[in-house]
Order: C-alpha cells, then structure tokens, then sequence
C-alpha cells in the first residue's frame, strides 16, 4: 500500500528538482544582469535602495524569466520530443498539465510582486509577460519568425529589465539616455538571441519554424548576428563619445574588438563554435553592457 502511494505521489505530482529544471536557472542571469545595469545606470544604486533592488532581481530573473520558460516549454512539449527529449515535460517528470499550472502561477505572482515596486516598473513587467506567452503561445507564436522571436526575446532580456532597474531605483520614467541606450544593448542582443537559435535547428525543420539559422543557413545566420552586435555597440561607442564619456566609449571599443577576433573563428565553423561564442564574445557584450551603466551612473548619465 505504501508503495503504490508513492508510486502515485510520483505520478501526479513533479519534484522540485523537476520545477527547478522547467524554468532553467541558467537563463535568469541575462534579465538579472540588465535589470542591475538599468538601477546603476541611474546613480541611485545605495544601501537605502538595495533591498527594492534584490526584489527587482528576484523579480526579473527566477519569477519572469522562470515563468517564460516554463510558458515556452509547455508550447514546445512538441519540438522537445526531438530537440529535447529530456526536459522535464516530454520526459513526463512534469506530467500532466503541470507545467502550465506552473506557468500560469508564476505569472500571477510577478504580476503581484511588480505592483509594489512602481508603476513603470509594473506596467514594465506586464509588457514582458504579453510578449512570454505571446512569444510561445498558439494562435500568436511570434518563435515562428526567425525576426519577431529573436526581436521580442531581446527586448525581454536585455531593454525591459534595464528600463525596469532603472525605473524601479528612481521612481520615475527613466531619463531619454538610458532608454536610448537601453534600447540599442537589446538591439544589439538580437544577434546573441539569433545564436542562440542554433541548437534548435533540426527541431526547428521539423516543426516549421523559421528560425534565421534554419531559413538562412548557419553562415549566412551567423554573419547577420555578428554584424548586428558590431553595429550596436559602434552606436553605443558614439553616442558615449556625444555625452563626452571618452574612457568609457574606448572601453567599449577595446570590448568590440576582441569580440571581432572571436566572431572570425566563430565563423569558420558557426554551427560547432557558437556555443564557444557564447561562452566568450557574449561574454565580453554583456560586461560592455555594465561597464556603460557603470560610468552613466557615475557621471549622472550626462
């Protein structure tokens, strides 16, 4: 009797374990880390403000971003089966219709939590769980386009969270520059999104989704993404040099170029070397993208 009670215990109900894997730890740093570049940006990261800023964290990261891919993986229970047939749903370690329970629970509560962090910041939070669930729900699916997708999964991770950051730590609309350059980081990480699409190509065949690698082929793909993140921060560059914040803009620029270095091996083989892309070229993106909010912040952003 004991035995079978557990057996339907394990049946009906997913472990923690399984949870924690569906909504994917690892892809909360890069909202996390946007939402920290928007509230240093603004000059107001401090003691007094630190614990609306965990909160935020929280908030961007394993609630939001947790919540997408949750929402993604129950629309994607399909193309799972072949791309990744392990994950928690196909693998029915979360049976039923668990992952959408999860799902929906996980966006009630970011819709609660946000209400106590600012108008902006909720009515930042609201936008960015449309754009989860329009992104991978039928009969929107807006991954069906290799531009659309990567587009509205670039803004999500990289614009909302540090409009959000910025937003959240000031109380107010943030200022035009930030926003500005806010927006041309998420720009430019439609490239990184556009990688990122790599390793869902033979699903993505299968299931006729028009992911760039899949319509364009993995080089010319490959190329379109490091053109995009070149043409970015040469923007960010620019515009640093107009608020006259000179050391910071050559910062970026010395960043450009060993991500240019990079992006030239990458490209002799992108379908292989992407994920070593990711590990390497992202990562010197994404400390470009701290080192701009760093001397915003430190010079009031003028």
């Amino acid at each position: 009797m004991v035995t079978s009670t557990s057996n339907v215990s394990r049946k009906h109900f997913p472990s923690l374990l399984a949870v924690l894997t569906l909504i994917k730890p690892v892809t909360w740093f890069p909202p996390m880390w946007a939402f920290l570049c928007g509230a240093v940006s603004t000059s107001n990261l401090s003691i007094d403000t630190i614990w609306i800023t965990i909160i935020g964290l929280i908030l961007s990261g394993p609630i939001i971003c947790g919540m997408s891919q949750a929402v993604n993986d129950w629309y994607d229970k399909d193309v799972d089966l072949i791309n990744e047939p392990n994950r928690p749903i196909p693998s029915g370690r979360i049976p039923g219709k668990w992952g959408l329970w999860i799902a929906i629970t996980m966006t009630l509560i970011g819709g609660v939590v946000s209400w106590f962090l600012g108008i902006w910041g909720f009515c930042a939070t609201i936008l960015a769980i449309i754009c989860a669930w329009a992104y991978s729900a039928e009969p929107i699916r807006l991954k069906r386009s290799g531009i659309i997708g990567p587009g509205v999964v670039a803004i999500c991770y990289e614009g909302l969270p540090w409009f959000t950051g910025a937003a959240i730590l000031t109380s107010a609309f943030p200022e035009t520059h930030i926003i500005f350059i806010a927006a041309i980081y998420a720009f430019g990480a439609f490239g990184i999104m556009t990688l990122n699409d790599f390793k869902a190509m033979e699903g993505d065949k299968k299931m006729g989704i028009r992911s760039l690698p899949v319509v364009l082929g993995p080089k010319s793909a490959g190329l379109l993404a490091c053109i995009v993140m070149i043409v970015a921060q040469l923007i960010i560059v620019g515009f640093l040099l107009f608020l006259d914040m000179v050391p910071i803009a050559f910062l970026i620029l010395a960043l450009l170029f060993l991500q240019i270095l990079a992006m030239f091996r990458m490209m002799k083989n992108p379908k292989k070397l992407v994920p070593w892309y990711n590990a390497t070229g992202v990562l010197l993106y994404v400390t470009g993208m701290m080192i701009t909010a760093m001397g915003l912040g430190f010079s009031g952003g003028t």
